[in-house]
């Protein structure tokens, strides 16, 4: 076991709320539709001054203040995230910016809907390598900056947020028991924003021609989001040595309704220990499974000594899961 302990969750939705029924009045949509293919009802959106940095600086500070620090106090900050603030540098440095403090190692971790357990991971090293003690764990996304409103397929996916855990070293009796991660990248053009980088510059075309977007191959998505989700899920269990009625809480990366409970159904776990936020938030890539921990926490759904299993999809391909002890 690695051992870690979360001492302190926060999370930073937007006020603007969005819903099926705003998305009528947009695309050729409808809310049933809506419901039926994805579960999503409603989700946040972020204003026009709103970045990524304001919304993860606000739920490291609700973080920082449930754990009894002070933001300055941490020496870590990572932030999971595939809409930064901008290229370079790191959102993480906007993050401190924000937060008016310096001094602490600060960088981002790309791994599009898994960054979180990516990063969770890196975190869990630094502190067992003894490199690090107070870290702030974070995903946070505005996805909504980057979504084709005009696109049906997409636009009614996503949602704004961050969310924010707080890792230092365990006592023995909290932490990881099991991980793992991956990524296959021949499958990364399934699912990427072609336009911003070196590959495709940006230039009056790519802007014309929707290329700073989310594209996606939904129905290849779906496929692999499936059996990668279930099968890091089910890897993690029998490293562990953890059956699925030992797991309290079921925490998946909350894109989609179907993919949710399709890995939760190769899992064994009853769907009563799943915990949604989708329905409400949408999907808000890095930022789902850390909003939706907060919020199970908040609830009073996670208890010292409670199994969580954790398992998430992402661009790139990538795929992770995580066993925790809380």
């Amino acid at each position: 076991m690695k051992s870690i302990k979360i001492v302190g969750t926060g999370s930073a939705l937007p006020e603007k709320i969005l819903t099926n029924f705003d998305l009528e009045k947009m695309v050729d949509t409808s809310d049933a539709w809506i419901v039926e293919r994805t579960g999503i009802r409603q989700r946040r959106i972020a204003d026009e001054n709103t970045a990524t940095s304001d919304l993860v600086a606000i739920a490291i500070e609700r973080a920082c203040a449930q754990a009894g620090l002070k933001p300055a106090e941490l020496d870590t900050i990572i932030v999971a995230t595939s809409t930064p603030d901008t290229v370079y540098p790191a959102t993480a440095c906007w993050v401190q910016k924000r937060l008016g403090i310096a001094g602490s190692a600060a960088f981002d971790i790309s791994a599009g809907c898994s960054g979180f357990l990516f990063a969770l991971e890196v975190a869990a090293n630094l502190i067992v390598a003894g490199t690090a003690k107070k870290v702030a764990v974070a995903g946070g996304e505005v996805m909504s900056k980057v979504v084709n409103w005009k696109d049906r397929a997409t636009c009614v996916l996503f949602g704004d947020g961050a969310g924010v855990a707080i890792v230092v070293p365990g006592d023995g009796k909290s932490g990881i028991l099991s991980s793992n991660w991956g990524c296959d990248g021949n499958l990364a053009p399934l699912l990427y924003q072609p336009a911003g980088g070196t590959r495709l510059p940006t230039s009056e075309k790519t802007v014309k021609e929707m290329a700073h977007t989310v594209h996606m191959e939904g129905n290849q998505v779906f496929k692999h989001a499936v059996r990668a989700m279930g099968g890091a899920a089910l890897r993690a269990l029998s490293e562990a040595r953890i059956s699925a009625q030992d797991v309290k809480l079921f925490i998946p990366h909350q894109a989609n309704m179907r993919i949710m409970e399709a890995a939760r159904e190769r899992t064994g776990i009853p769907f009563e220990k799943m915990f949604v936020v989708l329905d409400r938030y949408g999907n808000m890539s890095a930022a789902t499974i850390p909003v939706a921990i907060d919020e199970a926490r908040s609830q009073g759904l996670i208890q010292d000594g409670d199994i969580l299993l954790l398992t998430a999809f992402g661009t790139g391909f990538t795929w992770a899961a995580a066993v925790f002890r809380w």
